[in-house]
């Protein structure tokens, strides 16, 4: 039973890491390492528990490999610590192991005591030191579980004399209901619900859900909830169930179904008379093992399971109910985990409003995604007017919610802080989560900038027009949109807006005043970060990642990890143009075809601020050399009144000198402006001026 202490992560391909790792996201909301640590073990470990307090703490139990023992750690909103002080709380080896907190604060971690030893060993921590309490048995019991009762009585459930449960009480253990109801315990489950019922939830020739009362004594019997087996399953040290239950008391079991059903992840309820199907039954894209299942007070379930399967092994998937089509719906990615996942635990985090997800990916990674789509905090809020202020938006992008950060740039705009497609902002200039999708220019969400997405001919005809329902991303000779023109547009609103020569702007997805940015604007912010290479990009406040891009020819990824591809919304003599970061280079002029896919990160710029950027009498007056290096002409056949340089946050430049019809702006930080003239006639001339 030692085999799955601890494993060592499955090693994948390079060409396929990149093909499947970083490319097959389907970013609705975005999982975020808890505490910003990637590994929270300090070494391998399995058997993870995750409990969150009423307070937001999260508490996190598995077996350490790194001391050979069960160690416990605590995540404060912070940063995580270990309960105690110090990892490895236990004897010896503590394998399969259960936590569970009571109402005033104390902790309790059942474990199954190593060999030679046998039984079922408790600890209790009460908030200043572990002590340990007598054991739940002496005799030989491998999976158990333990629940708390609304009144702060710790119960387990054990696999001793076929299925027993207990409660501790006055220092001692006594057995509630009958023995060897459940024909054993094989992963078990206990969950206790404000009632005083308590329920397990074992799998013996099927999953199998009992009740009894908290008070029960050993003369009751244990009954099958809903009077028979919740469904046929598959069983094995993998093949998991587990049980969930809601504010009202509803139950809801996740398992992994019978081989007749290939093994696939299903969901039942119990709706106080049978057991119902959620959803549509077994709805993985696969045979699973390693299933949790945790749910809402108002009733919302949330599933995670390990895919078996020899392509993407033991890589998990998170799921949520949509009640409104009555279909599982993936939640934050067709995968979370890089490499094999094991030992998956799920749980609501209801104080921030966060979903929790434990699992061992060699060490245990802590997760969470936001139950909305929306992280505490982000009320769609742009950033302050200080460079490197954040802030954040929530839009749709492939069907779903997400909610992207945002930053003010050097240049006084407001970008993206991440590529389109990214789970997050980058952390390392080789942070592959960071990379998203790649586009081909004129294009939009339509699937074909996934990394993974499947390849085509040209459509007929070869531009925006003919797209109509391909989300293949077109290779070959002739290579997308190939016949172009300086005239063509990246600009269009939305699908709907299309043409032959305009394509549809993704960034326009994000809402008002979102957009492409232009082969200008990339100067612009080029120039007030400083970027001159992969790592001065990923330094500046955009933290632009070391993408790749897609080839036209064949649709192969090149150079991730090592360049940056940006598109702009501009033209060029090839097709298209980017922001092309090289090893000794930051070029925003570079060109080309417009069949390569780059990324797309999109800028909110000065006129999404209220800054008018309207030309009125443009025929009698201009501003000129644009973009400046500081002295700027101002020519205009009627008086001027007023001039006033307006900045990227709206706020009005006060002792601009302006004489012979010049305005000197040497003393202003490069970036982006409007100059605004105010004429004796009454009109008024507004102008957007880039100073590098």
């Amino acid at each position: 039973m030692f085999q799955n202490l601890h494993f060592v992560m499955r090693k994948i391909g390079a060409g396929l890491a990149l093909l499947t790792i970083a490319g097959s996201y389907l970013y609705a909301q975005q999982w975020e390492d808890v505490g910003g640590a990637q590994g929270v073990s300090a070494g391998g470990s399995s058997y993870n528990n995750l409990v969150v307090d009423q307070t937001g703490n999260y508490y996190l139990s598995y077996y350490d490999t790194s001391v050979s023992k069960g160690s416990v750690q605590k995540f404060n909103g912070n940063s995580w610590s270990y309960v105690g002080g110090s990892p490895g709380i236990t004897e010896g080896t503590a394998t399969f192991n259960s936590l569970s907190l009571d109402g005033t604060g104390n902790i309790f971690y059942t474990h199954q005591v190593g060999y030679p030893g046998t039984g079922i060993a408790v600890h209790q921590f009460n908030g200043i030191s572990w002590s340990q309490l007598p054991k739940a048995t002496e005799s030989s019991a491998n999976y158990h579980a333990s629940a708390v009762s609304p009144s702060n009585t710790l119960f387990t459930f054990g696999g001793q004399n076929s299925g027993t449960v207990q409660r501790f009480v006055n220092g001692a253990w006594e057995q509630v209901g009958n023995t060897g109801f459940s024909n054993g315990a094989s992963f078990a489950e206990l969950v206790i619900g404000t009632n005083e019922r308590v329920y397990t939830c074992n799998v013996s020739a099927g999953v199998r859900v009992y009740q009894n009362s908290t008070s029960a004594a050993s003369t009751d019997t244990w009954t099958l909830v809903g009077g028979s087996i919740v469904d046929a399953a598959s069983s094995s040290e993998q093949y998991t169930s587990d049980i969930a239950i809601d504010g009202n008391n509803n139950l809801y079991v996740a398992y992994v179904s019978s081989s007749a059903n290939e093994q696939k992840l299903n969901v039942k309820k119990f709706d106080g008379t049978a057991w119902i199907q959620v959803g549509q039954a077994n709805f993985s894209s696969g045979r699973v093992q390693h299933v949790a299942i945790t749910v809402t007070k108002a009733g919302q379930p949330y599933v995670v399971a390990s895919r078996f399967e020899n392509d993407n092994l033991f890589r998990n998937t998170a799921y949520k109910f949509d009640a409104a089509t009555q279909n599982w719906i993936t939640l934050g990615g067709d995968f979370i985990s890089a490499g094999e996942a094991k030992f998956n635990d799920l749980a609501i985090d209801r104080t921030n409003n966060y979903l929790v997800l434990a699992y061992s990916e060699d060490v245990t990674r802590v997760k969470r995604i936001p139950l909305d789509g929306v992280p505490p905090g982000c009320t769609n809020t742009d950033p302050g007017s200080n460079p490197g202020d954040t802030g954040c938006v929530t839009f749709t992008y492939q069907g779903q919610q997400v909610t992207y950060a945002t930053v003010r740039g050097g240049d006084g705009n407001i970008w993206l802080q991440q590529n389109l497609g990214s789970s997050g902002v980058a952390t390392s200039l080789g942070d592959d989560t960071s990379y998203g999708d790649l586009f081909q220019w004129g294009r939009w969400d339509d699937g074909h900038q996934l990394r993974n997405s499947a390849t085509a001919a040209p459509t007929s005809p070869n531009s925006p027009d003919g797209l109509a329902g391909s989300n293949a991303f077109i290779i070959g000779s002739a290579s997308w949109w190939d016949v172009f023109a300086s005239t063509d547009k990246w600009t269009a609103t939305s699908p709907a807006n299309i043409s032959g020569t305009v394509g549809a702007d993704p960034c326009r997805a994000l809402g008002q005043g979102w957009k492409m940015p232009s082969q200008a604007e990339w100067a612009g912010i080029v120039s007030s970060e400083n970027i001159a290479n992969p790592g001065t990009a990923y330094n500046s406040r955009l933290k632009l990642p070391a993408s790749g891009y897609r080839s036209s020819s064949s649709g192969a990824l090149t150079f991730t990890g090592q360049r940056g591809y940006f598109w702009s919304s501009d033209t060029s003599g090839l097709g298209g143009k980017y922001l092309y970061i090289g090893s000794t280079i930051a070029n925003p002029s570079a060109g080309a075809m417009r069949g390569q896919g780059s990324a797309v990160r999109c800028i909110k710029t000065a006129s999404a601020l209220g800054t008018s950027d309207i030309i009125r009498n443009t025929e009698t007056t201009s501003i000129y050399p644009n973009p400046t290096s500081g002295i700027v002409n101002v020519k205009s056949d009627s008086l001027i009144e007023s001039i006033s340089v307006i900045n990227m946050v709206g706020q009005r430049l006060n002792n601009m000198q302006f004489s012979n019809n010049q305005i000197n702006m040497n003393g202003l930080p490069n970036g982006i402006y409007i100059v605004e003239l105010k004429l004796k006639n009454g009109q008024i001339f507004s102008k957007k001026l880039i100073k590098n």
